[in-house]
């Protein structure tokens, strides 16, 4: 059991050591990057994204509503249910859904992607034409990545808010007015903001893992699947990390 434990702390450290070192690879690259590459995974990767996302978020959003809005409206706070919803889900599950959300579907399709171009040797073909595999493959899903979730965070969160908007006028007769009202008293632009920072540190986080797993995976398709559900793994265990960073150091 110990060397187990052992094993894997050691695994963690390695893969954030290996995420550190293709980020500065990836910053050096930056000012190589294809914007025609950049848009289509910015198609493939954020837009596509789109319904899941919506969907993730307005019944968080509902959920949230079905919670807190009999509680609040029982002991006559009905007025502050808006503020509430949306600061949970601006600073804090809007993001975090979001980069689950992405880890699942885009990061393990990068992590795929790449990870058969490695098996069949792609990339070391595009070594071969003094192609640099960082510039070509990663900086543009990273851009891609970084790009569109903060997109997919605004339009999530605002989706999540009509969702709970809607289940607390429908069960328990709250306004549309004295919902966004409350809004406007508890909630300010750094609730935005914050969401948004995090959004793009997120994005980065999947992006490089994603990246990372499929350029160094083993051989044939085992070697592809496992760091496939390595990638979902460890970009969901540290988005959770960074969260909790970025929420002591911007709170």
């Amino acid at each position: 059991m110990l060397n187990w434990l052992g094993k894997e702390t050691l695994n963690i450290f390695q893969q954030l050591g290996a995420i550190v070192l293709l980020l500065v690879s990836t910053v050096k690259q930056f000012s190589k990057i294809n914007l025609h590459e950049t848009a289509k995974q910015s198609l493939s990767l954020g837009v596509k994204s789109f319904y899941i996302v919506a969907l993730t978020l307005l019944f968080t959003g509902m959920v949230i509503s079905v919670q807190m809005a009999g509680v609040l409206t029982q002991y006559g706070a009905a007025f502050s249910i808006g503020g509430i919803v949306t600061i949970a889900i601006g600073r804090e599950l809007g993001p975090v859904l979001c980069g689950v959300v992405l880890a699942g579907r885009c990061g393990a399709a990068i992590t795929a992607e790449l990870g058969t171009m490695r098996v069949t040797e792609q990339i070391d073909a595009l070594r071969c034409l003094a192609v640099n595999p960082v510039a070509y493959l990663v900086v543009p899903r990273v851009a891609a990545c970084m790009t569109m979730l903060p997109v997919l965070n605004v339009m999530g969160v605002a989706i999540g808010i009509i969702g709970a908007m809607i289940v607390a006028a429908l069960q328990h007769g709250v306004s549309a007015y004295t919902f966004f009202h409350s809004i406007q008293i508890f909630c300010g632009t750094e609730d935005i903001y914050i969401g948004l920072i995090k959004s793009i540190v997120f994005g980065m986080i999947v992006a490089l893992v994603g990246c990372d797993r499929g350029m160094t995976c083993a051989a044939g398709a085992e070697g592809v699947g496992k760091a496939t559900t390595q990638s979902v793994v460890y970009s969901i265990v540290m988005l959770f990390a960074a969260n909790y960073l970025l929420s002591s150091f911007l709170f």
